[in-house]
């Protein structure tokens, strides 16, 4: 085992506990960007000058009114930036606008003594724009050839001759839905200068290092002297990896500029009509098996809609692309990929990061293409499963393909498949209006940034003369649990208690250039670089020790705050080394550092190993559907999922639990709906509320939910044997999408490929069951093309 997945005597990892900041939580004591405010005198509040159009130019911004509003100190515009006027990495993003792209664009800020007179100065800020033509629907945007960005082609092997020479070949199209975060905190910044012109910003946000980035070209600043720290998020699910930058960037110019501190929060509409989604995807698609309903080859292309700028949308498609092929082997495959251009809100980072936009085009052709090979569903799942030696399209050995067997027939004997199956048969039989079924899905998700840069990791560990431990790391907190696994993985390298060891804010003036806590990888890049930190100063402590106890320091190990030898009677207490190690002039701060190896990415080719490895997991679902209405209910959930050895249990299966809820709100509740008429409100948000916004609550929690985490599966090669656990167990919740469709296929003949829509609310089971009533499927009335092709158009 290599020395990063050992794990050493009585280890803290490992260790069932609750979240570092659970009574916080609970009790209301816990400190958000926005609480800060009340602790900051003479705050000026920031409030946005929302723009009503899709697509408009500006030809007259008037401010004059709005100064002349009490309480109303200062409007900003784009003529006060004295650096870069651009709020995104790809510099498309404008952050003073000249030209409106998305209804409620934001032209204008306007600073108050109170955020009243902020709203009202910004109500009396007139601006008149000349309206243009707008798109708002991934398939205006196909027909109008309007994209951006890279358009990349996965390749393998020869699809053409695959097709041609697979006994059955369907085609379809399938279009589905974007998703709102809608975390608890919405985005909040907090910006002051000190004496110095040392511009510090509190900011609720995913990626603290790109946030100075920003703030200080917007200001014509160096990094520097720009100080960024996120205390912690109220949830964040990849909203805050690239959108937190230009809100920011507005309180710390506001700040400069006016020598006070701003605060800019935005209330629930201003953050749900002016921040990026999930994107929406369209997906056609071609693809052939063979007799034995084993894949011969796919050809597909992916239509991501990436909104009015780029933000993170090029590497999403392309993770999009990199897992299409989720825990299937397609020896023949061909992938476009390409990014609608629209005038909605910038589609950003989301828990999964395109990845169950590839997998559910996989996921939804296998569930509409087995009933038409005559095949069962799990059976035509199981046959196409990665065998070892195979390798995904893009060129990347699947290592250990037993690990997505291993969780699939673990959850079918947990779940007791076969005599549930059984049970549901015999009520199907009994109830003609109401059917139910079971469905079981797997996957396969890769564990890295596809950029390979971004895979590293820095941490900074503090050991005071008293024996307490500091630790400062990259990672930011978002309620996922990280900081409390960089608690139990300093504790468990310096081999004390956890009580010796509190962890400090993240901050860019204690550890620079971090990557966001983004793409699953937090605990992995952070925990390696703590662990890295903390063995450098039991390497310097244990060369004291052995001093002290007459023996080698090879000899040495200090396990629950002891240093011992082996063979010798004399030890020595931590606090005890702690302060001998001080007065012999021993360092006692470490920089961590730690950068993933074995990585390699042609982004142009589309080839190479751009992940460390892979998390798998499997899930069965068993749902009721009411065949009049479409409504359901989830009866039972099993899962098993593959962590590795878990770092904290607890904290894994919390993950779990809710990374399945967020993908089936996805996937059956979360129907977001823009104005895509002609009129003046074209292009507006109209789910822009809780009240109109379905999310998944306590009653579309499952009657039973039973979660397992798989034993004995050591990860070779990451941070004492773990694997990434934040995004992989959203696309568990295939299963629900995938149960459903069997369920509304209950009602009618079988053998017939049920079209089910994204998101499956209970208006889509009710038109899908309607479909399968009539024993065909209801948005293919192309029927059979020639003599071996099946057209399912999606809706």
């Amino acid at each position: 085992m290599s020395h990063l997945s050992e794990r050493p005597e009585n280890p803290v990892v490992g260790l069932s506990m609750p979240h570092e900041s659970a009574t916080l939580h609970v009790t209301g004591a816990a400190l958000y960007t926005d609480d800060l405010v009340h602790r900051t005198k003479d705050v000026l509040h920031a409030y946005p000058v929302q723009v009503m159009t899709a697509h408009g130019r500006i030809t007259e911004l008037r401010t004059d009114a709005a100064l002349a509003v009490p309480g109303v100190v200062r409007v900003l515009t784009g003529a006060d930036v004295p650096g870069i006027n651009d709020a995104g990495m790809k510099h498309d993003e404008p952050l003073f606008p000249d030209e409106v792209m998305f209804h409620g664009h934001a032209v204008a800020w306007v600073l108050g003594e109170t955020l009243e007179a902020a709203r009202l100065g910004a109500e009396a800020v007139e601006v008149e724009v000349e309206e243009l033509p707008s798109l708002v629907t991934v398939r205006e945007a196909i027909e109008a050839d309007g994209f951006h960005g890279a358009r990349p082609v996965l390749l393998s092997g020869d699809v053409d001759s695959g097709l041609a020479d697979s006994a059955h070949v369907f085609s379809g199209e399938f279009s589905f839905s974007d998703q709102e975060h809608f975390y608890l905190e919405t985005h909040a910044a907090l910006a002051q200068v000190d004496e110095a012109g040392q511009v510090f910003v509190q900011s609720s946000t995913q990626h603290p290092s790109e946030t100075q980035e920003i703030v200080a070209h917007v200001l014509g600043l160096h990094s520097h002297e720009v100080t960024v720290q996120c205390l912690r998020m109220g949830g964040g699910f990849g909203g805050k990896e690239m959108q937190p930058h230009g809100f920011a960037a507005i309180a710390a110019l506001g700040a400069v500029l006016t020598g006070r501190p701003v605060r800019l929060r935005l209330d629930r509409t201003q953050d749900l009509t002016m921040s990026g989604k999930r994107h929406g995807f369209h997906a056609e698609w071609r693809i052939g098996f063979d007799d034995d309903g084993r894949i011969r080859a796919l050809d597909a292309t992916l239509t991501a809609d990436g909104g009015w700028s780029l933000d993170l949308s090029e590497p999403v498609l392309a993770r999009a692309l990199c897992h299409i092929d989720n825990t299937y082997w397609i020896p023949n495959a061909r992938v476009a990929g390409r990014i609608a251009r629209t005038n909605k809100v910038s589609n950003t980072a989301f828990r999964g990061f395109g990845g169950p936009q590839g997998m559910l085009v996989i996921e939804d052709i296998m569930g509409r293409c087995a009933p038409l090979l005559g095949l069962d569903p799990m059976e035509l799942r199981e046959r196409n499963f990665y065998r070892k030696g195979q390798s995904t399209p893009y060129g990347q050995p699947v290592v250990r393909p037993d690990r997505i067997t291993a969780v699939w027939d673990r959850v079918k004997d947990d779940a007791d498949l076969d005599g549930r199956r059984r049970e549901i048969a015999a009520f199907n039989a009994a109830h003609p209006h109401t059917k139910r079924a079971i469905a079981v899905t797997g996957l396969k998700f890769g564990i890295s940034f596809n950029l390979t840069a971004f895979n590293q990791g820095g941490a900074l560990v503090l050991i005071y003369k008293d024996g307490s431990v500091l630790i400062n790391h990259g990672g930011t907190e978002m309620g996922q649990g990280l900081h409390t696994k960089m608690l139990q993985v300093a504790a468990t390298s310096l081999g004390v208690p956890l009580e010796k060891v509190r962890l400090a804010p993240t901050r860019t003036d204690k550890v620079p250039n971090t990557s966001a806590t983004a793409a699953s990888s937090g605990t992995d890049l952070n925990g390696a670089a703590v662990k890295n930190a903390c063995e450098q100063l039991v390497e310097r402590l244990s060369q004291v020790a052995a001093t002290r106890l007459g023996v080698n320091p090879s000899d040495v190990r200090i396990v629950d705050g002891v240093a011992r030898a082996l063979g010798v009677d004399e030890e020595l207490a931590w606090n005890d080394l702690v302060r001998t190690a001080y007065f012999q002039r021993v360092q006692l701060s470490a920089a961590g550092f730690y950068r993933t190896e074995g990585l390699h990415w042609d982004a142009k080719t589309f080839k190479g190993s751009p992940f460390k490895y892979f998390a798998h997991g499997a899930a069965a679902t068993e749902v009721e559907v009411d065949g009049f209405t479409g409504a359901y209910r989830v009866r039972r959930v099993d899962i098993v999922h593959d962590v590795g050895d878990s770092l904290s249990p607890m904290i894994d299966i919390g993950q779990v639990e809710g990374g399945f809820v967020q993908g089936a709100g996805w996937l059956t509740l979360e129907d977001m709906r823009w104005d895509t008429g002609d009129g003046p409100n074209r292009g507006r948000l109209l789910t822009q509320a809780a009240s109109t916004y379905k999310l998944p609550s306590f009653s579309e929690m499952p009657e039973e939910f039973n979660v397992a985490l798989l034993e004995d599966a050591t990860e070779e090669g990451a941070v004492y044997g773990s694997k990434a656990v934040g995004e992989p167990p959203l696309m568990l919740a295939f299963s629900v999408r995938e149960a459903l469709r069997q369920a509304a296929a209950e009602f009618g003949p079988g053998g017939v490929g049920v079209e089910l829509a994204s998101p499956a609310t209970p208006e889509a089971v009710y038109w899908a069951i309607q479909a399968a009533r009539q024993g065909h499927d209801l948005l293919a009335d192309e029927g059979r093309v020639g003599d071996d092709v099946e057209a399912l158009s999606g809706a």
